[in-house]
């Protein structure tokens, strides 16, 4: 495991008890500059004059496909970017107006189904690419609507309504309490397969609309997930979470789809995005949901105790189900998850592990994933920890990146916009 007595941007690691790194006014002006720089890198380029957004090169211009109308642009990175820049509107960052009614517009004119509902996943400059309807987009354009509801965007409202009944006439099961997968554009059902990460995504989701409109009803549905995925099966799991089901919620124990969105095995990532996600939802709860806490604990030490990577640092993308590394390559957003779970475990734990491993995660992205020439962050690295374009090309995302720096310093921004993020501690 790698030291940490280690330094990043004038914040160093200091012998004897650990202390709350977040609370130190070095660390959170650094944090501050940290996702500055991160709007600063996307915001030039990232808006594509013919609708929505670009990925972005390794330095900054935009990817874009010679002699064809365009690259396909995925509904969950439009609605990503829109949520990032109402967090940016927030923050103060002049012009994140413009990207949030960019990022709107094409989400209701392009990627929204006029005739039959619900959002498609892929679109181009031009046309349709991909017109099925997913529920792990979907729960990101009800995470995009809430965002620009607090940044007070004048369409958010519909596109909340639009979204809410959709989401609950097509894609909620009632007698479950979750998310079904995957339809035609026509509303066919695709497959008999149930997933958790379209599901953790939209207890985000729901979590960010309840925060957004004050209607319990989102919470209630959050909370339902959350007992079904984390309270039932990840706990029968010992605390590892099972990403692939079917359709009667059992575990697919051998299921092997997309390697990027639903890879096999198990994904140490996603416990500790859940990690942090029931600390929040515990909160949002009122505290009465007490197996919360100790389920978000018991995730990130699983996670950390099976997922990082002794050797080299960074946590291993995937690992099968007897906890051996499966996909070994080194991807940013575990590494940022774990920064905003250790922090927000922090706050109902006393545990000096999660400090320490806030201090340790911070170091490891500092000295491999932050880019200090072009800025941004690399999206994967190699065994070596040099950076490399084998899953993802260029820096296509600024969603994990930036909550990494901003959740330390507001945990709850998006419900209290007169409490923005400081550099100095509350």
């Amino acid at each position: 495991m790698m030291s940490d007595k280690t330094a990043f941007e004038g914040t160093a690691v200091q012998d004897g008890p650990p202390s709350n790194l977040s609370a130190d006014p070095v660390h959170r002006r650094w944090l501050l500059d940290q996702a500055l720089e991160l709007f600063g890198f996307f915001q030039p380029n990232v808006m594509n004059p013919a609708g929505g957004f670009y990925a972005l090169a390794q330095d900054g211009t935009p990817l874009t496909c010679q002699g064809q109308a365009g690259l396909t642009q995925h509904l969950h990175s439009t609605t990503r970017m829109v949520h990032c820049f109402a967090l940016g509107q927030v923050l103060g960052i002049v012009g994140a107006d413009a990207v949030i009614d960019h990022g709107m517009a094409h989400i209701w004119n392009r990627h929204r189904d006029a005739q039959q509902g619900g959002y498609f996943w892929g679109v181009d400059n031009e046309t349709v690419t991909e017109p099925t309807k997913q529920a792990y987009g979907h729960a990101f354009v009800l995470l995009a609507a809430s965002a620009a509801k607090c940044a007070g965007h004048p369409d958010a409202d519909r596109m909340l309504a639009d979204i809410r009944e959709i989401l609950e006439t097509r894609f909620w099961e009632a007698e479950i309490g979750a998310s079904q997968e995957d339809f035609s554009a026509d509303w066919q059902p695709l497959a008999p397969y149930r997933g958790q990460n379209s599901n953790m995504h939209l207890t985000e989701a729901l979590m960010a609309a309840f925060q957004a409109t004050g209607d319990s009803t989102y919470l209630g549905m959050a909370d339902r997930i959350a007992d079904l995925i984390i309270n039932r099966h990840a706990r029968a799991a010992g605390w590892r979470v099972p990403e692939h089901f079917d359709a009667t919620w059992s575990v697919d124990y051998g299921y092997s789809g997309n390697p990027m969105f639903r890879p096999a095995g198990l994904t140490p990532g996603h416990a500790l995005e859940w990690s942090r996600l029931l600390v929040d939802l515990y909160k949002l709860g009122q505290k009465k949901h007490v197996w919360m806490p100790a389920a978000a604990e018991a995730l990130f030490v699983k996670a950390c105790q099976l997922g990082w990577n002794e050797a080299q640092g960074g946590f291993h993308y995937t690992l099968d189900w007897d906890n051996r590394p499966l996909q070994t390559c080194c991807l940013w957003w575990p590494c940022a998850e774990a920064i905003a779970a250790a922090h927000c475990l922090q706050s109902v734990s006393d545990n000096p592990a999660f400090v320490l491993w806030y201090r340790r995660v911070w170091a490891f992205v500092d000295a491999h994933f932050i880019d200090k020439t072009y800025g941004g962050w690399f999206p994967e690295l190699n065994p070596q920890r040099q950076p490399v374009s084998e899953i993802f090309v260029g820096k296509p995302d600024l969603y994990h990146a930036v909550q990494a720096c901003l959740i330390p310093l507001g945990d709850n921004p998006m419900s209290d916009q007169k409490r923005v993020w400081q550099a100095d501690p509350p």
